[in-house]
């Protein structure tokens, strides 16, 4: 136990002594900004294994041929269509959360029980005149319980988010589907904030605008948080975390 509890701690310490380092590289200064890179390999996203019909068509986003007309009927332009379709386009993604939750739980049980049992007979034996004459033989056992059990529990949420964002088409699915991913940072004085989607959508789904809200994107991962010197402030000390985690109390 104690040489599990040693390597949980030389691990623990090692994964802050690396967020210490890179903390410490800029004190005194503003945090640095992430470098621009490709949005396929950020944190969550990647090549996707979802699961593909079995007759999906090799490219559904592309029209079919149509002879003695320059007009595509399923384009809104005349030109082109607009909206995002292959690797490397870009669309805009529209975060409008608005989550309200409210419950309330209340539990009330209570049991009584009780058992009353004697001893005269066993095994055809009199045992009336084995006892002392202070016990009474036919109350020689007495059982009983008393349980209650009383609970409230109630929970009030409620969020709101309403971001946008610039996401790009990192992978066509062979249904068609579009793997995006998207990261924004901006940084004000000492405080970066960070916001970063990835997902799932259908090109049906992208609007003539090109956008497309958070609820057409399945797998939807959205992270919006931030680095700097309100959040030093804001999150407990590296020791405190780590006494949170392993006191069993």
């Amino acid at each position: 136990m104690l040489k599990k509890l040693a390597i949980l701690i030389a691990l623990g310490a090692g994964l802050q002594a690396c967020a210490t380092t890179d903390r410490l590289s800029y004190v005194g200064q503003t945090p640095p900004m992430t470098p621009i890179e490709n949005p396929a390999h950020m944190v969550g996203t990647g090549a996707s294994q979802i699961p593909m019909p079995v007759n999906a068509m090799p490219n559904r986003t592309m029209a079919p041929r149509t002879s003695n007309s320059l007009w595509n009927a399923n384009s809104p332009t005349f030109f082109g269509d607009p909206r995002a379709a292959r690797v490397g386009d870009i669309l805009t993604v529209n975060i409008d959360i608005s989550d309200r939750a409210q419950l309330s739980n209340s539990t009330n049980r209570s049991r009584t029980s009780a058992e009353d049992s004697d001893l005269t007979q066993l095994f055809g034996i009199d045992l009336t005149g084995f006892f002392n004459d202070n016990i009474d033989q036919t109350s020689l056992g007495s059982f009983g319980s008393t349980s209650s059990l009383e609970g409230d529990g109630s929970v009030n949420r409620n969020e709101t988010i309403s971001l946008t964002v610039a996401a790009l088409v990192t992978q066509v699915l062979p249904n068609g589907n579009l793997v995006i991913a998207g990261r924004q940072e901006v940084r004000v004085n000492n405080e970066v904030r960070e916001l970063l989607i990835s997902g799932i959508a259908r090109p049906e789904d992208v609007g003539s605008d090109n956008t497309i809200s958070h609820t057409q994107i399945a797998e939807a991962r959205i992270s919006y948080g931030g680095r700097g010197h309100l959040t030093d402030v804001q999150r407990p000390s590296y020791g405190q975390e780590l006494y949170n985690i392993l006191m069993p109390f």
